[in-house]
């Protein structure tokens, strides 16, 4: 049996390159396929890199971290894929809250004052919203009002919430508030001063679509 010689510019069907179903495809295909993947997959790099090409989170940045600097706030601020993420850290001498509750001490209401105009300047941005992270050291918790360290942790986030949207004017419908207990540490839980760094409060603002 004779196999037709394929059309010129064409690739026979015996072609090992070629699928056994459907017909040959010109050879220019395949590397037509490969350019269109790279492609996406630029453009998808491009998407999640959008936050750290922003002018105004930028700024923001920059704002909050020379804050920061100036008054004494452990923690840092810096821009990731997702957007602006501020972590506040507690130190042994400063706490944020009264131990065991969500109650806000003096000093965590300051500095988040402080960096309020760059939270607002954030979530101004269209399609932008706050998301206010809760975290604990791993010492349990058990009491009438939390039973673990996620309630607690949640409770602390929501209380950071109600002071900004109360304090600072930012739209309910651009904020959100996640507990994530002790399951998150940046630190070792294994000192004093270790366990004060996992309990922190971490302010993102999420770039929008």
């Amino acid at each position: 049996m004779s196999i037709l010689k394929p059309p010129r510019g064409y690739i026979s069907e015996t072609d090992p390159r070629v699928s056994q179903v459907g017909h040959a495809a010109p050879p220019w295909l395949i590397s037509y396929g490969d350019l269109m993947t790279e492609l996406c997959a630029f453009f998808i790099m491009m998407y999640a890199l959008s936050a750290a090409f922003s002018p105004t989170i930028q700024t923001a940045a920059k704002e909050v971290k020379e804050t920061m600097s100036q008054e004494g706030i452990a923690g840092e601020s810096k821009v990731t894929k997702d957007g602006l993420q501020i972590t506040f850290q507690e130190q042994q001498k400063v706490p944020f809250f009264v131990s065991g509750s969500a109650e806000l001490l003096p000093a965590m209401k300051m500095y988040i004052d402080k960096i309020a105009p760059a939270l607002v300047k954030g979530v101004a941005l269209k399609n932008n919203v706050l998301i206010v992270e809760g975290h604990t050291d791993n010492i349990p918790i058990a009491t009438s009002q939390f039973a673990s360290n996620w309630e607690l942790s949640t409770a602390r986030a929501t209380t950071v919430l109600r002071y900004i949207i109360q304090k600072n004017g930012i739209p309910p419908e651009k904020i959100a508030a996640i507990g994530y207990g002790e399951h998150k540490p940046i630190a070792p839980n294994d000192t004093d001063e270790n366990r004060a760094k996992n309990r922190r409060v971490v302010f993102l603002i999420k770039m929008g679509s």
